[in-house]
């Protein structure tokens, strides 16, 4: 799979509007076949917090993401991926937190974790 980079900015100054965009060269990424099998695809608002997100809020996200978690065919994998990539979100059943308390450290802790350690 091959993903264009690049953005663009407006900025309008008394009343003209200029226009930068830069454009970076192009990346190859290649994804592991079980992802595009994942009962999460098009989830990621489950799987990953929200700037500033308030604990009630994160249980019942991660709660929903669990359950979506349990039924789906690719979920060891995506827990093994998770682990040995040092993952931030929802992950194959398992938040940052279970890693975390599993033996699977963050390479940048933030937060409790941050604090515990």
């Amino acid at each position: 799979m091959t993903v264009e980079l690049g953005y663009s900015t407006v900025l309008t100054l008394e009343g003209n509007e200029f226009m930068t965009t830069i454009d970076l060269p192009a990346l190859e990424v290649e994804a592991d076949d079980w992802m595009t099998d994942g009962a999460c695809k098009g989830l990621t608002h489950l799987f990953f917090p929200t700037a500033a997100e308030r604990p009630q809020a994160r249980e019942r996200r991660e709660d929903a993401a669990e359950a979506i978690c349990a039924g789906c065919c690719v979920r060891d994998q995506c827990m093994d991926f998770a682990r040995e990539n040092h993952e931030y979100g929802f992950w194959g059943g398992e938040s940052e937190d279970e890693r975390h308390a599993a033996g699977y450290r963050l390479i940048a802790p933030i937060g409790v974790r941050a604090r515990a350690s």
